[in-house]
């Protein structure tokens, strides 16, 4: 049986990785002011980020319409959909809709993944269904196995500038300006919904990289045989760090370190840094 992956844009893909996993990547849409970008490869991230910063007003971001998901699911062939946190962004409603009306029109097959994380956990499942399938999985293995893994999966990530979370509202402002001033990061993840949570903080990229590393055995996970993703902002030299402190203290199969896009860099901000195990 022929399968195709599609993710939304915070699925942070470089091109090869995407031409290895053979995955469509339909794009979000951010908003800066009045002014519209999309979250594609016509992208000038650089300016784009440069454009946020000197932003006053509000920042935003819009999912991928229903239609371009059903034109992504059109064909003889079985989709599978890897979408941000439904708690999130609305990606994964919308590829609901977007899977009814292909199945209407034309009898498509469609599973959609809700990854009930982002950035790095959407590349770690893409990472896990494309094995699944390379191994010759049948439809209804892949999607028992995903979905088991999707809640057991752990996403975290650290900000070094918390300016828009304060601007979209998901964290206090006078709070967000007391952690800036004090020079303490809060390290954030999944609550295992695809919600934002607090765990704890640090101060220091020393302390960020012990942190990070604790929460994987403090999960109590097996990590032999196992892969895990570190996304970054304009951050490799502590995705470096995190990935040697890792290599040091589990015995993970891969450690793939990627570039944040568009979308991922928006709400990570310059600096962020996501994992996902």
């Amino acid at each position: 049986m022929r399968y195709t992956i599609i993710a939304d844009s915070c699925c942070d893909l470089t091109t090869e990785l995407r031409e290895q996993l053979q995955i469509t990547t339909i794009p979000l849409n951010m908003t800066l002011g009045e002014k519209c970008f999309v979250d594609d490869d016509t992208l000038d991230l650089p300016q784009f980020m440069e454009e946020m910063k000197a932003c006053t007003t509000k920042i935003g971001s819009a999912s991928p319409s229903p239609l371009l998901y059903k034109e992504a699911f059109q064909g003889p062939h079985t989709s599978f959909a890897i979408t941000l946190s439904s708690n999130l962004s609305s990606s994964y409603s919308s590829a609901l809709v977007g899977k009814d009306m292909a199945e209407e029109e034309n009898g498509a097959d469609v599973h959609v993944f809700d990854s009930k994380s982002a950035s790095a956990g959407q590349v770690l499942l893409a990472l896990k269904l494309r094995k699944l399938i390379d191994e010759g999985y049948h439809k209804s293995e892949i999607i028992s196995s995903l979905e088991t893994f999707i809640t057991k999966m752990k996403t975290y990530f650290v900000l070094e500038n918390l300016d828009n979370l304060v601007k979209n509202g998901r964290m206090n402002k006078i709070t967000g300006k007391i952690l800036s001033f004090l020079h303490i990061r809060p390290i954030l993840g999944s609550d295992g919904d695809g919600n934002i949570a607090f765990f704890t903080q640090a101060r220091g990229q020393n302390q960020i990289i012990e942190k990070l590393a604790d929460t994987i055995e403090k999960s109590g996970r097996d990590t032999e045989g196992e892969s895990i993703v570190i996304t970054h902002c304009n951050n490799p030299g502590l995705a470096e760090k995190l990935m040697n402190a890792l290599k040091n203290r589990y015995q993970f199969k891969d450690i793939h370190i990627v570039s944040t896009r568009g979308i991922s860099s928006m709400y990570a901000n310059d600096k962020g840094i996501i994992m996902a195990f």
